[in-house]
């Protein structure tokens, strides 16, 4: 009886080993499940594209709170370059 039980297990791990390697029926294709960013491509980023992004979660992966925060920074000082007068604007190497 064990040597049937070993001859089972044997051909059971052949015919993994067959499949893992390419023989055997395909695979389906796989297909994109995320969810996409819905950030305009026909027109720059603003500060309300920053805030309104939203990432896929996966299997370990960020901290949402971390990335908003990130975000809604970047959003504020990307608001506060675009409104800022042009006189205001930081001095360049070659100075003022």
């Amino acid at each position: 009886m064990t040597w049937v039980l070993a001859i089972l297990i044997v051909l059971a791990l052949g015919g993994v080993a067959l499949v893992a390697a390419g023989h055997g029926a395909p695979m389906a294709p796989a297909h994109a499940d995320r969810p996409d960013a819905l950030l305009p491509a026909d027109r720059p980023l603003g500060p309300d594209d920053l805030r309104t992004a939203r990432f896929s979660l996966a299997f370990r992966g960020y901290r949402m709170s971390e990335v908003d925060a990130l975000l809604e920074r970047l959003a504020r000082e990307w608001e506060a370059r675009e409104t800022r007068p042009v006189d205001d604007a930081p001095a360049g190497p070659e100075g003022p």
